[in-house]
């Protein structure tokens, strides 16, 4: 059984700065791709930054300068520093990870989502 589990959101002033986490209990499997997405009322869910196990980033441009991924593949986690944040930031944040059991991929995994909230 695999669980992705996030935690940090809430409710913060625009300007302000949120961290999330996401900890996936996934020890018999490797992870390649975790990431972060949103979705807002209304709209599509969207990618907001990814990492793969090397370290290689990527980031919508909306998010560009504002906000960092980053993960601890020991701990099989990934976080999302969020910084000058904006009312339209305002979504439910899900963690996604890219599952392998070996050489054999199993597929994307999706934690419960959390929300975030930015007034003006």
């Amino acid at each position: 059984q695999v669980q992705l589990v996030e935690s940090g959101g809430g409710l913060v002033q625009a300007g302000g700065s949120l961290r999330l986490s996401c900890a996936a209990s996934a020890s018999k499997f490797s992870i390649n791709v975790m990431g972060w997405y949103r979705q807002a009322p209304g709209k599509q869910r969207e990618l907001v930054a990814d990492i793969n196990s090397g370290g290689r980033r990527n980031y919508a441009d909306s998010v560009k300068g504002r906000f960092t991924i980053s993960r601890d593949n020991a701990k099989n986690t990934v976080y999302l520093q969020m910084s000058s944040l904006k009312p339209e930031d305002t979504a439910v944040y899900y963690c996604k990870a890219d599952l392998y059991y070996h050489s054999v991929r199993l597929g994307d995994y999706w934690g419960q989502g959390t929300q975030v909230t930015v007034s003006s």
